[in-house]
């Protein structure tokens, strides 16, 4: 790689890589060492394709690689019974809604890796469906029909938490 190319990759390594590390925490449903060591992989990829991939759109590269070794890993397990999950980072700690954040995180955590990876990308990452789409290599309406299926699942349990907690 030229300098230029090495200089680039700094600046992109200075000012993504925590967004990186919270869409992999999110995503995989991991512990924070879990997740570190996904994004380190990632970037690993994108040094590796640096000079091919930096003008064209490098985050999306390496949030692409984070999401499929999510799904993979997922798919190796063949029964997850434990999950542990660290808290995102950049949370402010006076924030009124931790509570409810923590509840949601914890349902997130209890849907299938795609179906998690899909909500994640388009609602926390506010991704478009068709970004969803093309990130996950699959068509609009998969994204649709598993954001849908997703929420209505997170919803009912969160009625079902609210019906006994009342």
């Amino acid at each position: 790689m030229t300098d230029e190319d090495e200089a680039a990759f700094d600046e992109f390594l200075a000012a993504r890589s925590t967004a990186l590390l919270r869409t992999a925490i999110l995503v995989c449903g991991a512990s924070a060492t879990d997740a570190e060591d996904m994004v380190q992989s990632a970037l690993e990829k994108v040094y590796r394709h640096w000079p091919r991939i930096r003008h064209d759109n490098p985050e999306a590269y390496a949030r692409r690689v984070v999401v499929n070794g999510a799904i993979s890993r997922a798919r190796r397990r063949r029964v997850i019974k434990e999950i542990t999950f660290a808290q995102p980072p950049e949370t402010p700690v006076e924030s009124p809604d931790l509570g409810l954040r923590d509840v949601l995180v914890a349902e997130l955590r209890k849907l299938p890796a795609r179906m998690r990876a899909v909500l994640v990308l388009r609602y926390w990452e506010d991704l478009s469906e068709a970004e969803t789409a093309a990130l996950l290599g699959c068509s609009v309406g998969t994204v649709k029909s598993q954001a849908a299926r997703g929420l209505a699942r997170v919803r009912a349990r969160m009625e079902n938490l609210e019906g006994v907690s009342a």
